[in-house]
């Protein structure tokens, strides 16, 4: 497949962000938190966890433990049956503790505003942080989870498959000001149409933006060819 042209890709990338804010006009992260922290809190859970098995843990969590000076002075091991529902709670636990214990010794208590000073917090890597900037303190943030990944590259937006290279990938192609939103709308439509294993291609309102690269059963286009309009760890996030 031919290497698309910048200003074909910047132009392609745009189609796709009008159609997804038509698609998700309300997208926004679906952990339920009211602070900081919690937003923190309950990223961190959400590694290798969905968000409704999250917002099932946090409400207690939240209501026994709610602040990161009660999380510094909680015993592990009541963290630990807190969020043992999560997955991998030992090492989420030693997380939670540690960004804790880091605020309070390092940023005066409150969650820091800047990516990097998030990314130093134990379990904090920059998917995180852009989920704590973009739904915190609304500076733009692009996140980088698996749904993001897989329909990058399905879309031909990305050639890479590191989460870093990929986020500085969508970056150039968007205004900032799209960032936090145009990942969300991913992560829905992700979640809602375009799946891992069968996507939906036949319902898809992206497919005539879309190559459709790596999906099972389908072809790569070919140099010049038209594109058919119809048819179908560690815990550092």
């Amino acid at each position: 497949m031919t290497r698309e042209s910048p200003q074909h890709l910047i132009g392609r990338t745009a189609r796709i962000a009008s159609a997804l804010a038509r698609l998700y006009p309300e997208a926004r992260i679906s952990l339920d938190f009211v602070t900081p922290w919690q937003c923190l809190a309950a990223t961190i859970l959400s590694a290798q966890c969905t968000d409704r098995r999250v917002n099932q843990v946090t409400p207690r969590l939240f209501a026994e433990v709610p602040d990161v000076r009660a999380m510094d002075a909680a015993p592990a091991a009541r963290i630990e049956r807190l969020v043992r529902d999560t997955g991998f709670f030992r090492q989420k636990t030693r997380s939670l503790k540690g960004a804790a214990r880091a605020i309070l010794e390092r940023f005066g208590g409150e969650v820091p505003s800047r990516m990097e000073d998030l990314v130093t917090l134990p379990g904090v890597g920059r998917k995180t942080a852009n989920v704590v900037l973009g739904h915190v303190f609304g500076q733009p943030g692009l996140v980088v989870d698996t749904h993001v990944r897989r329909l990058a590259r399905r879309l031909g937006l990305t050639r890479d498959r590191d989460p870093d290279k990929i986020e500085r990938n969508l970056r150039a192609l968007l205004e900032p000001v799209e960032w936090t939103s145009f990942s969300m709308r991913l992560i829905l439509h992700g979640r809602a149409v375009c799946h891992a294993r069968k996507p939906r291609c036949e319902v898809c309102a992206l497919v005539a933006d879309c190559p459709r690269i790596a999906v099972a059963g389908v072809a790569r286009p070919r140099a010049g060819a038209k594109k058919s309009r119809g048819g179908a760890g560690k815990n550092r996030v």
